[in-house]
C-alpha cells in the first residue's frame, strides 16, 4: 500500500540532528546546509517527505513533522550498518575511488553486502511513504542502488538521482568489483544529475564501454544525453552545478568582523581555510606552502595570520586520523618556528562553527584558500564570495574543485604543486595591494555568478528536467 506523499527526498541523513540530553530525553535540531535550504520549500509545497538516517546508530524514532510541515521518516541503522555501510563501503571504498584514488580504496565483500542491504532498506521505506505516481529524488553516493530497487518495486514513480561528489573516469570505476550492480542501480532513475559536464561525460563513457546505448553528449542544466535502462527506458544524463543559499549566511557585522581581526592581532593580511578534515581537501599542502612562504621571507609572520577551521569528519577511519595528525603537527611546527608568545601565526580550530560565526570569518578574511585535490563542487568557496558583495577579498582555488568551472576569476592553482599554491597565495595578497580595482572587478564577477546561480536555481533546474523526463 502506497503512502500519501507526492514528493520524497531520500538521503543518507535526515535534515535534522538527534541529540540525547542528560536527562535521557531526545531533541531535534535543524542541520545547516544548502541542500536542506533548497529542498525544504519544495517539500513543504508538495506534501513532501524526507527519508533518511537520524544520525545515531540503533536509534528508532517515529516519523514526525517539522515546523515547515515536512514529514521526516527515519531509517534505523545499527552500529554494524554504520561501520560497514557508511564508514566501510561508502567512505573507504566509494569515496577514495570517486576522488581519483588519493588513497587506495578497500574492496571488502562484507561491506558491499551491507551497502546493498541498507540501500534495499531505504527503498522499502520510500515505498511506504510515496504516493502513487510520486516524484522521488535520491541523493548521493551512499544510495546508488536505490533507484534500481525502486524501479522494480514501484514502476509508477518518477525517480531522480543526484551525485554530490565527482564521478571517476571509466578506467578507475572499472576497478570496482560490483561495478555492474552500481550501474544498474543508477539506471533505475529517470534522470541522473552530476555537478559538472566532465562528470556526466565520465558516466556516459563508462556506459559506452560496457555497450549500453547512449544518445547525445552531456550538457549543463539541459538534458542532451540519454542512456538506455535495462527495461528500455530513456534515462536523462546532465550536469546541474549545485550552489548555496546566500541569504542563509546572514549579514556582515562590521563590529564583529573588526573584533575577529583584533583577536588575530590586527595583521595586514588574514588568510582563511574552512574544510572538513578530509584527506581530499589539501589542508596539509596549503599549510606547507604557507610555511615555505614564511621561510623564504616572501611573507612576514608579523604581517599575516592564517585561520584554519577543520571540522571533524569520519574520525574512526585510519586515513582521517592520519590526516588530522599530520595537519596538527604542521600547525605546531609552523607556530613553533614563526609564532611568538601570545601570537601564533596559524590559528587552528578542530570544530564546527555556526554559520553566523563563519560569516564573520569569511568577511574578515582577505584571502580564502581552497585547495582540494578533488572536489565535486566546494560550497565554501562560493560562501566566501557571497560574503564580499563590495568586491573585497580574493580567492585562491584549486583547479580540481568543481567550483573552478564557474569561479574562473579566482587565483587558480594546482594543489599537487607547492610552487603553484605559493604563487597563487602571493598573487592574491600582492594583487589586493597593487591592483585593488582589478581584484575588486574579479570578485564582483564571481559574486554575480554565485548570487545569480543559487541553490534554488539548481533545485528548480533539476526538478524541471525530472518532470519532463516522464512525459
Amino acid at each position: 500500500m502506497s503512502g500519501d506523499n507526492d514528493f520524497v527526498v531520500v538521503a543518507n541523513r535526515l535534515p535534522v540532528d538527534l541529540t540525547r540530553n542528560a536527562d535521557g530525553s531526545e531533541s531535534w535540531t535543524p542541520s545547516p546546509g544548502g541542500l536542506v535550504a533548497a529542498l525544504t520549500p519544495v517539500l513543504s509545497a508538495n506534501e513532501g517527505c524526507w527519508v533518511g538516517w537520524p544520525g545515531t546508530p540503533d536509534a528508532s524514532p517515529e516519523p514526525f513533522h517539522t515546523e515547515d510541515g515536512v514529514l521526516l521518516h527515519p531509517v534505523s541503522l545499527t552500529e554494524a550498518d554504520y561501520r560497514d555501510f557508511y564508514e566501510g563501503f561508502s567512505n573507504a571504498t566509494l569515496w577514495p575511488l570517486y576522488h581519483d584514488l588519493i588513497v587506495s580504496p578497500v574492496y571488502d565483500r562484507s561491506w558491499w553486502e551491507s551497502y546493498r542491504d541498507v540501500n534495499h532498506r531505504f527503498a522499502l521505506e520510500v515505498d511506504k511513504v510515496a504516493a502513487e505516481g510520486a516524484t522521488v529524488w535520491v541523493q548521493d553516493y551512499q544510495l546508488q542502488l536505490v533507484p534500481g530497487i525502486l524501479r522494480q518495486i514501484r514502476p509508477d514513480l518518477t525517480i531522480g538521482f543526484f551525485l554530490h561528489i565527482p564521478f571517476p573516469g571509466p578506467d578507475l570505476f572499472r576497478q570496482l568489483p560490483w561495478r555492474e550492480e552500481i550501474v544498474r542501480g543508477l539506471l533505475g532513475a529517470d534522470l541522473l544529475g552530476f555537478h559538472l559536464e566532465s562528470n556526466a561525460a565520465n558516466f556516459l563513457d563508462l556506459l559506452r564501454h560496457v555497450s549500453i546505448p547512449v544518445e547525445g553528449t552531456a550538457r549543463t542544466r539541459e538534458v542532451q544525453a540519454f542512456a538506455t535502462g535495462g527495461d528500455g527506458r530513456r534515462v536523462g544524463v546532465a550536469a546541474y552545478p549545485i550552489s548555496i543559499d546566500p541569504s542563509s549566511l546572514g549579514h556582515s557585522d562590521e563590529a564583529a568582523v573588526a573584533q575577529r581581526r583584533g583577536e588575530l592581532g590586527d595583521p595586514a593580511t588574514v588568510l582563511l581555510g574552512v574544510d572538513r578534515l578530509d584527506y581530499t581537501k589539501g589542508i596539509l599542502q596549503r599549510l606547507t606552502a604557507f610555511e615555505e612562504l614564511l621561510e623564504s621571507g616572501a611573507l612576514d609572520a608579523q604581517d599575516v595570520a592564517f585561520v584554519q577551521v577543520a571540522t571533524p569528519s569520519r574520525e574512526r577511519l585510519e586515513e582521517y586520523r592520519r590526516a588530522r595528525s599530520e595537519v596538527e603537527e604542521a600547525v605546531g611546527r609552523i607556530n613553533g618556528r614563526f609564532g611568538a608568545i601570545g601570537r601564533p601565526v596559524v590559528h587552528y580550530l578542530h570544530q564546527a562553527l555556526p554559520k553566523r560565526e563563519l560569516r564573520h570569518y569569511y568577511s574578515a578574511a582577505d584571502v580564502m584558500v581552497v585547495t582540494p585535490f578533488k572536489d565535486g563542487m566546494n560550497l565554501v568557496a562560493k560562501e566566501y564570495v557571497a560574503c564580499h558583495p563590495d568586491g573585497s577579498g580574493s580567492l585562491v582555488l584549486s583547479e580540481f574543485a568543481g567550483a573552478a568551472q564557474e569561479l574562473t576569476q579566482a587565483n587558480l592553482c594546482n594543489p599537487f604543486d607547492s610552487e603553484s599554491v605559493k604563487a597563487a597565495i602571493l598573487q592574491a595578497i600582492q594583487g589586493l595591494a597593487a591592483h585593488p580595482d582589478v581584484m575588486a572587478q574579479r570578485m564582483s564577477v564571481m559574486y554575480e555568478q554565485v548570487t545569480t546561480h543559487d541553490v534554488d536555481a539548481w533545485a528548480n533546474a533539476f526538478l524541471s528536467s525530472l518532470r519532463d523526463a516522464r512525459r
